[in-house]
């Protein structure tokens, strides 16, 4: 059997505790974050295709985009400074992540947030007054900084504050802000980002620190007391004595966002309004690239409050599967649409309005299959199967291989779609059915299972089982790995 036995109620520990309104709370304002990263992916593409933005900052691609109307409609944004401007954030978040998970164990998930939300703020105010295109480079560096200590922090805070009975439905919480930001930054400008920064930063300042933060710095005493106050239960001793049991398993750290970013879903993101200004370069709609953009951020949100309501009743990998199949066949739907049409010369000809909307239409069950799986999954599943003793730096790990792949991605897809045209999309399509073999094999369900009981998960697994070691951890948690990956020892 490729699946894991699970453990959970009538098999593993059931820790007591409610959902309170102080953790419900607490979770609806550190999810925000996600606000942030998601502002920057929708307003990224919905700029670089405005008329404005374009004879101001690259006026090359302007001219050649009113040059190519009748032409080749693959090649009309081919441009690397175009890529840079929006790949260059991601490259930041990229080195920030390292930087933060040393930030993020010694100073706690709160400050973490902090300091994303003040770097974010001040790209946020650069890329809103800036008259050059240096300007709008230093404005995404920041801005990167910025999403990099966030997204190392807020996923940790999400899953480490809530009870395992619900920590799915509110870890994807910080998904829904991110699909949320995509939608809203649609129809407004770069400097708009310095509002959710403003409500990271604000939130930052108001929300208490995680137990499990506290542990890790020696805080034994008020971490006990916060639990206590965030189970809203007096008797939280057996959970906290398991708060320091640990086996580290990074290759999720580094897989699931690995193959996260080659779903093909930020080229959908960063450039819709550019891929439905291409397909529909001869429509007649009124602002067609951005209201197309406007209904697939729609489609994102809905299918996200599908993977909430679901994530803590199917299972992961249930709908890690299920929207792995929906993409793989809609992928290649579209891939068919488009070469129907635009061939290999990148020339339409007159494209039929109805044929457009049913490009649209397949586009968004492809985004909706993403939006209720390997979105929010991507940033649940690492954020919750790794020990205390390791989830600074293995989300730091997860952060950085997300971050490094968005760049890649960004950077290259302009110049590829060029290249391969409709066979781009093939292109991801093979990739989605190489992760969905992975997730079927090797990722077990952690549907259900204490966060700190997260070990047993992986000594029931048909394959992980045979790295892991049975041991009964110490209660303060002194452990190391000892020498040649024999696992951890007593110091």
């Amino acid at each position: 059997m490729p699946a894991a036995g699970g453990i959970g109620p009538g098999n593993g520990k059931e820790y007591p505790g409610n959902l309170t309104p102080f953790v419900t709370i607490t979770c609806i304002v550190a999810a925000m974050g996600g606000l942030i990263f998601g502002y920057d992916i929708g307003i990224s593409g919905g700029v670089t295709t405005m008329t404005p933005f374009l004879q101001k900052f690259f006026r090359e691609v302007w001219e050649k985009k009113e040059a190519n109307k009748s032409m080749n409609q693959y090649c009309q944004y081919d441009s690397q400074t175009l890529t840079m401007f929006t790949s260059s954030l991601y490259l930041a978040a990229l080195l920030a992540s390292l930087v933060a998970s040393t930030v993020t164990r010694k100073l706690g998930r709160r400050l973490s947030m902090l300091f994303g939300g003040l770097l974010f703020f001040a790209g946020a105010l650069i890329n809103g007054f800036a008259k050059a295109v240096w300007m709008l480079i230093v404005g995404r560096l920041l801005l990167g900084f910025g999403i990099g200590s966030a997204n190392q922090s807020v996923p940790l805070y999400l899953s480490e504050m809530a009870p395992y009975k619900y920590r799915g439905a509110l870890n994807i919480g910080f998904q829904l802000s991110i699909t949320v930001g995509i939608l809203i930054a649609n129809r407004l400008s770069l400097g708009g980002a310095m509002v959710p920064a403003l409500i990271i930063t604000v939130g930052s300042l108001v929300l208490p620190d995680t137990p499990n933060s506290m542990i890790e710095r020696g805080r034994t005493e008020e971490a006990r007391a916060k639990l206590k106050k965030i189970r809203g239960e007096d008797d939280v001793d057996e959970e906290f004595r398991d708060l320091v049991s640990a086996s580290p398993h990074l290759t999720m750290a580094i897989l699931i966002p690995f193959f996260q970013q080659l779903t093909g879903i930020n080229v959908i993101m960063f450039y819709a309004p550019v891929l439905f200004n291409t397909i529909c370069g001869n429509c007649v709609f009124d602002d067609a690239s951005l209201m197309s953009a406007m209904i697939t951020g729609v489609v994102n949100v809905a299918a996200t409050l599908v993977s909430i309501y679901g994530v803590d009743k199917w299972g992961r990998r249930f709908l890690f599967l299920e929207g792995g199949v929906q993409m793989l066949i809609y992928q290649a739907v579209v891939a068919a649409c488009i070469g129907a049409k635009f061939g290999t010369n990148g020339n339409p000809g007159d494209l039929p309005k109805w044929y457009a909307i049913v490009v649209v239409f397949f586009i968004c069950v492809y985004v909706a299959g993403f939006a209720w799986s390997w979105g929010p999954l991507g940033w649940l599943v690492p954020s919750e199967i790794f020990p205390l003793e390791i989830r600074s730096a293995a989300q730091s790990i997860n952060v950085s291989v997300n971050m490094m792949f968005t760049f890649l991605v960004a950077q290259v897809f302009l110049t590829m779609l060029c290249h391969l045209k409709f066979g781009l999309f093939m292109f991801f399509a093979f990739f989605v059915i190489i992760m969905s073999i992975f997730v079927y094999y090797f990722l077990p369900e952690t549907k259900g299972i204490p966060i700190e009981e997260m070990n047993q998960v992986w000594k029931s697994h048909w394959y992980w089982s045979r790295f892991m070691e049975d041991l009964d951890y110490p209660i303060n948690g002194n452990l190391e790995m000892s020498k040649g990956g024999q696992g951890p020892k007593l110091v």
